[in-house]
């Protein structure tokens, strides 16, 4: 078959669908390459969301991070009683509460 016997339309038609195709399959990965990031992050690379899963009953609104080590991470969180200074530190496999200080407001 030769170029010169395929219709404009149909040669455009072709190609809409090649280029709609492939954005779609690059997307999709994307899409999932992403996903797999965030998700890796969040499992492995977050001691922030560690303060709200590790204190749960404390009732946490807020937590800013004051100073962060290899090991170590102290955050200023305010809880329904006030603010506190809590102190994570890196265990083998996951982070862990090692200390919560309550502040004067």
């Amino acid at each position: 078959m030769d170029i010169r016997d395929i219709s404009r339309h149909r040669y455009s038609h072709t190609m809409l669908w090649a280029v709609l195709l492939s954005s779609l399959v690059i997307a999709i990965a994307a899409t999932l390459g992403r996903a797999v990031a965030n998700v890796k992050a969040a499992l492995i690379d977050k001691p922030d969301i560690a303060v709200y899963l590790l204190l749960k009953d404390e009732g946490i609104t807020h937590s800013v991070l004051l100073r962060s080590s290899a090991g170590q991470r102290d955050y200023l969180v305010q809880t329904k009683t006030g603010p506190k200074v809590v102190k994570l530190k890196m265990g083998e496999k996951e982070w862990y509460v090692s200390n919560i200080d309550t502040m004067h407001e």
